[in-house]
């Protein structure tokens, strides 16, 4: 009797085998002296000895390339919102409710991605989504009025939500062919990209230059970037191979669990990044600048953990970092809450950063280990998870208004002790790191 062989995913060269007749490898690694099977129920947990070093050293650093360029869009947007709110001649109120549709257009998207990374095969999925979110950057300075706002800013959205779901997609299956967490490290490079877009856009709005000329400027770089890293990531044939998804598909049970445990870090995190400055101002009353240092202490300190955090993961496993985190971030937003000087509320603020700064890597990690289609499964977690950055400004923003933003951040310090409560949701259930 035969011997039953495994799904295979082949790491290198092949054109004839490689589903939806797309190219699964690299270009120039297509020798037959390098076609390497990897078995992939196996690759979930333990490294494959034949899969080539060479191709998972390019797939690692292509697909934290592609983090980067994704979240430098972001940091350049982001940090041109002033520009954009007085070409359109906006005031706050209702720039809040244009900058509420890049969120519902992700919200929207995502669950459609796992069927699309499916039929279209997962590296070609995510080129193409890349290279349309570094396109979409010209779009925001366009419009001159604030129904085009929100029209553009949905599209945009919906373009950040399939590139998120794709690149992070790529991330789980270089993670599960090392063996190992490599996840943390390719939301550090997002970060590092947000903080270099930011800068970029300073620079640029420091020496006058008109936001439309700098977007374009920025989408044709970004987008080559992007593509030409796209060439080195890799498929996943076993995806391939299952039956196709449903066009549309809501999140299951334990997707919305694992959802859940990072509704609570993105929630952490909105509120260090959008409220931290104004913390420090109104509160501790902190000067402009001090007020703008507990941003950068934010940001900077969750960079550094998440480049650093592989390491922790790799030795303590995903559930004891995620609880270590939120005792962390826990004790982070209690000390802002205590504070009583500058000094404390700058060091709750990096407290907090590095608290919340592994937990959204680790449930995309984990959302990948469920069900057959490890792009639905992320879908359906970032959706979740995401819902938070639309909701936090308005709760905390309400409570600030009827109370104080200290009572504000008591719901945060309780939703990220939740979050550390919850972490056993992210033990897997396949044999992976506990």
């Amino acid at each position: 009797m035969p011997e039953k062989r495994p799904n295979r995913l082949w790491v290198a060269g092949g054109v004839e085998n490689a589903p939806h007749g797309t190219r699964l490898f690299p270009d120039g690694l297509d020798q037959p002296s390098i076609y390497v099977p990897v078995v992939t129920a196996a690759a979930t947990s333990i490294p494959q000895r034949g899969v080539p070093s060479l191709v998972l050293r390019r797939a690692r650093g292509a697909t934290a390339a592609v983090f980067a360029v994704h979240g430098c869009v972001i940091g350049s947007f982001a940090a041109r919102i002033p520009w954009i709110a007085s070409n359109v001649g906006v005031g706050v109120g209702r720039l809040g409710v244009a900058l509420l549709m890049p969120g519902i257009g992700a919200l929207v998207a995502m669950p459609f991605s796992g069927r699309l990374a499916h039929r279209y095969a997962l590296r070609p999925f995510t080129t193409v989504t890349i290279v349309v979110w570094c396109v979409c950057l010209v779009l925001p300075p366009l419009p001159s009025s604030l129904a085009v706002l929100c029209i553009v800013l949905f599209v945009f959205g919906a373009a950040a939500g399939l590139a998120d779901m794709a690149m992070n997609a790529e991330g789980v299956l270089v993670e599960k062919l090392y063996g190992r967490s490599v996840m943390s490290g390719f939301h550090g490079f997002w970060s590092v990209g947000v903080l270099a877009g930011s800068a970029v856009s300073a620079l640029a709005s420091h020496a006058g230059v008109d936001a439309r000329l700098q977007f374009a400027v920025e989408a044709v770089a970004l987008a080559t970037v992007g593509a030409a890293a796209s060439r080195m990531l890799l498929n996943d044939a076993m995806t391939s191979e299952a039956p196709a998804p449903p066009h549309f598909a809501l999140p299951t049970r334990p997707v919305v669990l694992i959802g859940l445990v990072g509704l609570c870090a993105v929630f952490g995190e909105q509120a260090g990044t959008d409220w931290s400055a104004l913390y420090i101002r109104r509160e501790l009353g902190g000067s402009a600048s001090i007020a703008a240092l507990a941003v950068s202490a934010f940001a900077v300190t969750m960079a550094v953990a998440r480049l650093l955090g592989d390491r922790v993961i790799q030795r303590l496993g995903p559930v004891t970092t995620v609880r270590l985190s939120g005792t962390c971030a826990a004790a982070g937003a209690a000390a802002i809450v205590l504070a009583p000087g500058l000094a404390a509320g700058l060091a709750g603020f990096a407290l907090l950063g590095i608290g919340v700064a592994l937990v959204v890597p680790l449930v995309f990690a984990a959302a990948g280990r469920v069900g057959p289609h490890p792009a639905q499964s992320i879908a359906g977690v970032a959706g979740v998870a995401y819902a938070s950055g639309l909701v936090a400004p308005g709760i905390i923003g309400g409570i600030a208004a009827a109370s104080s933003l200290t009572a504000s951040f008591c719901l945060v310090a309780g939703l990220v002790t939740v979050m550390a409560l919850a972490a056993g949701v992210l033990r897997s259930s396949n044999g992976g790191p506990q």
